[in-house]
């Protein structure tokens, strides 16, 4: 059975009524066509009312949604010709980001993205989409591939954040993010950034200064995990959802404060129920941002992309005031 947050419990409810009465009208003579219109059309309804009014926490919760689509869930479905290339050529591979060459409508591109995995195994794999600093020194080492040949830059990311274990620590996770942050503001060729699901914290924002930052509807983007935050200032986990209201973490939001350049819808009840119109979706968005970038110089690429940056957070204060 799929995992059902607390929230969507009246959906679910639902669904399963649909779902019987659909069966009995199949496995027999009575006709409960009418029963089932009356019953999808209040089910709409009630979707729609649920995901209207979510909460800040609750749509934290949807970010993290084991069922959302993932990085290559994407891929598959959007982008042909996906070629993965690996390793950082520093130490070692790092599955928990993606990269390769791939054509979106014919035109080729270089596709970056962290990947949590689905089964325990591959969770395990791809440490949870926690990338260490060869994750980050491949993405750089292929960014630069992308410079040279002239490639846009697609990145997406999904992260809780960078993995904090010693032994990326040992092998400077600092400076790689660093580096991958730097590289990004100078790069010569289009680069657009979109949050699919959780962006927390350095280990997203190395994959996130782009010249089009884009996010998904129920995706959220934070300096820090909203449990981390309260740990910190209450000293108490659980007033998570009373950090994530103050962190302003959704999609809305985040566009108000000018984080981000577009929020990208969902389909009704979010990304994890349709996979191929989310897809599509976001393969509209990720068309029009190259058509904007297409032509534009490398050099106004690169100053155009810092100025955006700099602008972020800029407020200027009245004499007397």
């Amino acid at each position: 059975m799929d995992p059902i947050l607390d929230f969507e419990k009246p959906i679910a409810v639902l669904q399963e009524k649909l779902t019987e009465l659909r069966q009995y009208s199949q496995g027999g003579d009575v006709d409960f066509s009418s029963e089932i219109a009356s019953l999808e059309a209040k089910l709409d309804r009630i979707t729609q009312e649920v995901y209207d009014k979510l909460t800040s926490w609750q749509k934290i919760q949807l970010s993290r949604h084991p069922k959302r689509p993932y990085t290559l869930d994407y891929i598959e479905r959007i982008f042909t010709d996906f070629e993965e290339l690996h390793g950082d050529r520093f130490f070692a591979e790092d599955p928990a980001i993606v990269c390769g060459l791939a054509k979106l409508d014919g035109t080729s591109v270089l596709v970056i993205g962290h990947q949590k995995g689905r089964s325990t195994k591959e969770k395990l794999i791809r440490n949870f989409g926690m990338a260490k600093p060869e994750g980050y020194r491949k993405s750089q080492r292929l960014m630069k591939l992308a410079e040279r040949f002239k490639l846009p830059v697609i990145c997406f990311i999904d992260t809780p954040g960078a993995f904090p274990g010693v032994e990326a620590e040992e092998r400077g996770q600092s400076e790689a993010i660093a580096k991958s942050i730097y590289d990004m503001f100078t790069l010569k060729t289009p680069l657009i950034s979109v949050v699919i699901g959780e962006g927390g914290s350095g280990g997203a924002l190395a994959l996130g200064i782009s010249d089009r930052v884009l996010m998904q509807e129920f995706a959220t983007y934070s300096v820090i995990s909203p449990e981390s935050c309260a740990s910190i200032l209450w000293s108490d986990a659980t007033k998570g959802p009373l950090a994530a209201e103050a962190l302003k973490t959704d999609a809305g939001k985040a566009k108000d404060l000018q984080v981000i350049d577009e929020v990208i819808p969902e389909p009704k009840g979010g990304a994890h129920r349709d996979y191929d119109e989310a897809s599509r979706l976001l393969k509209g968005a990720l068309l029009k941002s190259l058509k904007e970038l297409k032509g534009v110089s490398p050099s106004t690429l690169s100053s155009q992309r810092q100025k955006k940056f700099r602008e972020i957070g800029h407020y200027a204060f009245q004499k007397g005031k």
